[in-house]
């Protein structure tokens, strides 16, 4: 038998502008949506580590996360 002792999922995320908005109001949108997200994590106790966070030239981010899968322990992935 085997059992899970330690897991966790390594993501890049981009969050992008909305094309059709203007621009200054979609950087907004970008920002608002990222604080959303480490919200989010928060409220569903998700361990989680954010190894890189850049804004890229045209005001979207890009996000690198290391964070806790499904339920599993995450060992010493997030030290």
């Amino acid at each position: 038998m085997k059992r899970i002792k330690a897991a966790c999922v390594c993501q890049t995320l981009h969050f992008m502008l909305k094309e059709d908005a203007e621009h200054d109001w979609a950087v907004k949108q970008v920002e608002q949506e990222v604080e959303q997200y480490k919200k989010t994590l928060e409220r569903n106790h998700t361990q989680y580590k954010i190894t890189e966070q850049t804004v890229q030239p045209d005001g979207s981010m890009i996000i690198k996360v290391i964070k806790q899968y499904n339920n599993s322990p995450v060992g010493n992935y997030l030290n």
